[in-house]
């Protein structure tokens, strides 16, 4: 299987079904994936963990900050329609979305405005001509529209003819650091506004053989949302941004430190069969925000030149920083560092509360990867947000290496640090032929504690050292729970445990030589 960069993401939950060989009706795979997680589910007395000394840039980071918390104060639940799930604050957003068409006061052409789709005019002022002060509906026909960078005032929808017709691009003199689209006060904030039914272009090639193609902080992306309340994404492809195709996040990334969070983050924000490709960073990410939903979306073949050439951490889709209360549904990578990566950088918080259900990862280097760094080893403060990760039908397909990070070795799944997650349905599939050079397909590593695998098949991992292996040493993973694992012509160790790792609970893990029964 080759997911191009133009799949199609609205097959995606028939695939995945396909797949797992699904008859199980969604309502209860998620009623299951609840229940499991809650039996493993652990409250931490966070008063036991050693707190790292704070560096003077902490301090200063520190008064753009707000206390991270990681129960969900609203107490938002997934909901499940028929084949469709999605977070129960949906409502709220949907009856948002129509408060901002009751609101709109004209629906107007952008070319009506001087605008002119020729791949050669400039024009940035005829779009802010038609925004104006918002309430109104921007429409933009077939055609190619430079411009040097649009803030979009609240209660606005900007609309297309659809992907590959109305393309908004970068003007070749755009400076390296330019947002493409983002809404227009990080300050104050904004509300309700949305893009839809068009493509965006970085123009990336206006900057020449560059080595790195971001500036920093979460500029040079595709689209920005910034302290943004009720924000919606439809149908938009980004290409080949410096930075983030697309980003929901606070006005700064902040590192106070973990336990910390930026303030002004972003809450209520919707992305719905979106995709992206030549990505300098990640497709998708989100940085201190809540509530953010990504649904029926797809992300591939990132060039990674954020980064230094080798050491490039290019995600499809990331949840990062101090994210809080995240549901990803129905979504596909491909040809990424990480397809899904849940994590936080050592001086900040961790993403928690994460729901995935239903991703299909195809050559990604690591499929699915959940971490915290720094946190990790013996000598690390134990982390005081890395926690509370809901996962089902999770695909995984020949994780492979990459260029974008030469000394990671391929996994379907890393747990690294992260406590209290659930993974239930899962179909993790190898290369037979590959050379995984005696690593495993799944690690439960690095302090990892109440993990859970129920469920699920393993595949062709025949030159891995084991299809899952928990770690023992200084560093072991603790109450981890496997249930109905299915081995298929695999690793020569299905479930391979470390020394001084605890609690390990094993049942009905079965393994078959072959993929057909005789």
């Amino acid at each position: 299987m080759k997911l191009e960069k133009n799949h199609n993401p609205l097959l995606n939950a028939a695939w995945i079904d396909q797949l797992l060989d699904n008859r199980t009706p969604l309502e209860e795979i998620t009623y299951e994936t609840e229940r499991y997680f809650k039996a493993i589910k652990k409250d931490f007395a966070m008063s036991k963990y050693s707190r790292q000394k704070k560096t003077f840039v902490q301090h200063v980071w520190s008064l753009f900050s707000e206390k991270f918390t990681i129960e969900d104060e609203e107490g938002f639940k997934s909901v499940v329609s028929g084949n469709n799930l999605y977070p129960s604050w949906k409502e709220r957003l949907d009856r948002e979305y129509r408060k901002l068409e009751s609101t709109i006061l004209d629906r107007v052409v952008v070319t009506d405005y001087g605008a002119m789709g020729d791949g050669l005019t400039d024009n940035t002022a005829a779009f802010y001509r038609a925004f104006g002060k918002g309430a109104i509906e921007v429409k933009v026909p077939a055609g190619v529209y430079l411009v040097k960078g649009l803030r979009i005032p609240s209660w606005t929808r900007l609309v297309g003819a659809g992907k590959g017709k109305t393309i908004i691009k970068l003007h070749p003199d755009a400076p390296r650091r330019t947002r493409l689209l983002t809404n227009r006060n990080y300050i104050k904030g904004n509300r309700n506004i949305s893009v839809e039914q068009l493509t965006l272009d970085w123009n990336v090639e206006r900057l020449g053989n560059i080595e790195k193609t971001s500036t920093g902080n979460n500029y040079s992306s595709c689209l920005t949302y910034s302290n943004l309340t009720y924000g919606w994404v439809k149908n938009v492809e980004a290409l080949n941004p410096g930075l983030h195709c697309f980003d929901i996040t606070s006005p700064f990334y902040n590192y106070a430190g973990d336990g910390l969070r930026g303030k002004s983050g972003s809450q209520f924000v919707w992305l719905d069969g979106v995709n992206g490709s030549g990505f300098g960073d990640d497709g998708v990410t989100t940085h201190h925000s809540d509530y953010i939903f990504v649904s029926n979306s797809h992300f591939s073949d990132p060039s990674g030149r954020a980064h230094k050439q080798g050491v490039s951490n290019s995600n499809g889709f990331e949840i990062d920083d101090g994210s809080r209360h995240v549901w990803l549904v129905n979504n596909s990578s491909a040809r990424c560092f990480g397809g899904v990566e849940i994590k936080a950088h050592a001086e900040s918080s961790a993403a928690t509360g994460v729901h995935i259900s239903g991703h299909l990862s195809v050559h990604d280097n690591r499929s699915f990867n959940f971490r915290h760094i720094g946190h990790h080893k013996k000598e690390d403060p134990q982390s005081l947000s890395a926690f509370n990760i809901r996962a089902q039908k999770l695909v995984s397909i020949e994780p492979t290496e990459t260029a974008l990070y030469k000394s990671s070795s391929p996994r379907s799944l890393v747990v690294s640090g992260y406590r209290n997650v659930a993974i239930n349905r899962f179909l993790f599939i190898g290369d037979p032929n590959y050379d995984y050079k005696q690593k495993p397909a799944v690690a439960i590593q690095y302090r990892a504690e109440c993990v859970s695998l129920t469920n699920g098949v393993i595949e062709n991992f025949v030159t891995a050292n084991a299809d899952v292996s928990i770690a023992g040493g200084e560093q072991s993973a603790n109450s981890v729970r496997i249930k109905n694992l299915l081995s298929i012509a695999s690793a020569k160790e299905t479930v391979k445990v470390g020394a001084e790792s605890s609690l390990i609970h094993l049942e009905e893990v079965r393994k078959r030589s072959n993929l057909f029964y005789n």
